[in-house]
């Protein structure tokens, strides 16, 4: 009587087969949620951007309320040492009094141009392409008159 003492265990090829098929199902309902990080991360980064905004907006003005200046249309206020132009207490719609009111990373935000009347300029990150910048960026419109706030928009639809 000769018993066979290896006995051989392991698995099938169909077992093999249905745990590649259940790993790919997996996969391919995971992996959408992961993809969209970085729209995640840059509608993220632009809602930031536009609290920084209403809080340096906030901060100016009552610095420029503490001087006496919260109702003059032109003017400038001294904010840690550095003079930051004002128009009715908040900052004006351009990229230098912004940098002042805001500390921004310079290398991360792109500014257009200001334009319009009252001014408003649009920021934007440095890789979003040219044809997204109007669906994907922060608009700051300075304030029009001393009774008025300056309005702060982000629109991420096109991140």
């Amino acid at each position: 009587m000769k018993k066979n003492l290896t006995k051989q265990s392991g698995f099938t090829l169909i077992e093999l087969v249905i745990v590649i098929i259940v790993l790919g199902i997996l996969a391919a309902t995971a992996a959408p949620k992961f993809i969209d990080l970085q729209s995640d991360a840059k509608k993220s980064a632009l809602n930031g951007l536009k609290a920084a905004f209403e809080g340096g907006a906030t901060l100016t003005y009552s610095k420029a309320a503490i001087a006496g200046k919260e109702k003059v249309g032109d003017t400038t206020v001294s904010i840690n040492g550095v003079d930051v132009g004002i128009a009715y207490g908040y900052p004006k719609a351009n990229e230098t009094e912004l940098k002042k009111a805001v500390d921004l990373s310079t290398g991360d935000w792109a500014f257009g141009t200001a334009s319009g009347s009252p001014a408003s300029i649009e920021i934007y990150a440095v890789d979003t392409p040219s044809a997204s910048v109007a669906t994907c960026s922060v608009k700051y419109t300075q304030a029009a008159a001393s009774n008025a706030r300056p309005t702060i928009a982000a629109t991420s639809t096109g991140c």
